[in-house]
């Protein structure tokens, strides 16, 4: 909504990581500059920890961004794994075919041998592991293992370990030594101090098309620094209530009363944040709301000129309506002559497919999709599951697509990975890292929080 008020091409303080509003200040910068070079150095498992909301996945976007052409990434994001699914899964990430019922010492070794390829041929492997905190122990002590995966002089897989901060409690166990030891690097982000919240929004705004003055007043800057404790996505979500606040009552400059608004609207105000414990008032996005309605009703806002910008709620399609006068016909049967197109070879009929459930119809269109798609394009591995839990993915499906995902995006297959038999849902197709890396940040909202990660094509068949 304040998009055209501040002059700004798209909204400042997204909370899904958008690589181009990386701030490099504080130690963020640094950060990522030592895990390059740590990665690039072969230098052992590496750690970085930080609290929710602190920038651990934004690093980690931009980290996988910014490492060398010969450098081949895996994400994983599922923290539940077990110590048999990690193995299967960096087999699957790499393209290994394991055979049926292998042993999980079968499965490291095709690993190892499939890395030495991979050495020889001047590509390094890193893994990134996002919370890490929540891994169980013995899956720990598999990645422990893997570590020790090398060569005559270098490491064969380079490990990075994201985690909240109750990661260094769990290493801190007597059981844990030995991974604790192989540990070269630990990174810790810390909050944001006042300073650094004052640059952090000037930055934020002057990255999405602002050129004016500071709009924080130094008063609003304090009680974000309060509110927010530093943490970068409660400071995005804070500013963000702020320019709606502002924009609501027709000023520029934000101060304390667009603050403590914000404030007041957002749940994590705690008792000692000011306006907390005050009666809810009217939601800032229904009081910006009414400030279009009436700016619009008074010819003072030509609402055919705003930019288009995301909604929070799909809109709702207008009910079908059948003509009063046009009389309702009796169904007629087909004629008999009548033959539905014929299906391409290989995939079932338009009649079949009215058959087939939703799992079974994408099913069928990701397995012909895979086996006609080159290896050099990209996809968003959205999820998987293990075959076992079929039902599990079917909710998974009919929950998106009723959320309005785009159905021709979804395309689910199935792998062989040891003898345990997966699916994986993905989404679209893409002709480089690059087009996959920013239809990642305009995913539909719903699909963000299962973690979605870059993926080639090559990997999956």
């Amino acid at each position: 909504m304040y998009l055209e008020h501040y002059g700004l091409t798209e909204a400042p303080f997204r909370i899904t990581p958008h690589t181009d509003f990386f701030f490099a200040g504080a130690n963020r910068g640094t950060t990522l500059e030592a895990l390059l070079y740590a990665i690039t150095h072969d230098e052992g498992i590496v750690k970085i920890s930080g609290e929710v909301g602190s920038g651990k996945t934004m690093l980690c976007r931009v980290l996988m961004e910014r490492l060398p052409e010969n450098v081949a990434i895996i994400y994983l994001a599922n923290p539940s794994l077990s110590r048999e699914d990690i193995l299967y899964a960096l087999a699957d990430e790499l393209g290994i075919k394991v055979p049926e019922h292998s042993r999980t010492n079968t499965v490291m070794r095709a690993l190892q041998e499939h890395l030495v390829e991979l050495y020889a041929a001047g590509k390094q492997v890193v893994v990134l592991i996002d919370e890490a905190h929540a891994m169980p122990v013995e899956t720990l002590e598999e990645i422990r293992l893997l570590s020790n995966l090398e060569s005559n002089r270098h490491k064969l897989l380079q490990l990075v370990l994201f985690g909240q901060p109750e990661i260094n409690e769990t290493l801190a166990r007597s059981d844990m030594r030995q991974l604790r030891d192989r540990i070269t690097h630990n990174f810790n982000l810390e909050p944001l101090v006042r300073d650094d919240i004052a640059q952090y929004l000037d930055f934020r705004m002057r990255a999405a098309g602002y050129h004016g003055p500071s709009v924080f007043a130094p008063e609003a800057v304090k009680l974000i620094a309060k509110a927010s404790q530093g943490l970068t996505r409660r400071i995005n979500i804070l500013a963000d209530k702020a320019l709606l606040a502002s924009y609501a009552a027709g000023v520029h400059l934000v101060g304390d009363r667009e603050v403590k608004a914000a404030i007041k609207d957002s749940e994590f105000a705690s008792a000692g944040n000011p306006a907390s414990g005050r009666r809810a008032g009217t939601p800032l996005i229904w009081a910006a709301a009414g400030a279009v309605a009436v700016l619009a009703v008074f010819g003072l806002l030509r609402l055919t000129t705003l930019p288009v910008s995301e909604p929070t709620v799909p809109p709702v399609p207008a009910p079908m309506t059948v003509p009063a006068e046009k009389p309702a016909a009796a169904p007629t049967a087909a004629a008999p002559s009548a033959i539905a197109p014929a299906a391409p070879a290989g995939l079932p009929s338009l009649t079949e497919k009215k058959q087939l459930s939703l799992l079974e119809e994408k099913l069928a269109d990701g397995h012909a999709w895979r086996d006609a798609v080159a290896d050099n394009r990209w996809v968003l591995q959205l999820y998987t599951v293990n075959e076992s839990h079929r039902a599990q993915l079917e909710k998974f499906l009919a929950n998106i697509l009723q959320q309005g995902v785009d159905k021709e995006q979804i395309r689910v297959y199935r792998s062989e990975v040891g003898d345990t038999g997966r699916y994986g849902v993905i989404y679209g197709d893409y002709a480089s890292r690059k087009s996959a890396q920013q239809a990642l940040v305009d995913l539909p909202p719903v699909l963000k929080p299962y973690g979605p990660y870059l993926r080639k094509t090559s990997s999956l068949k």
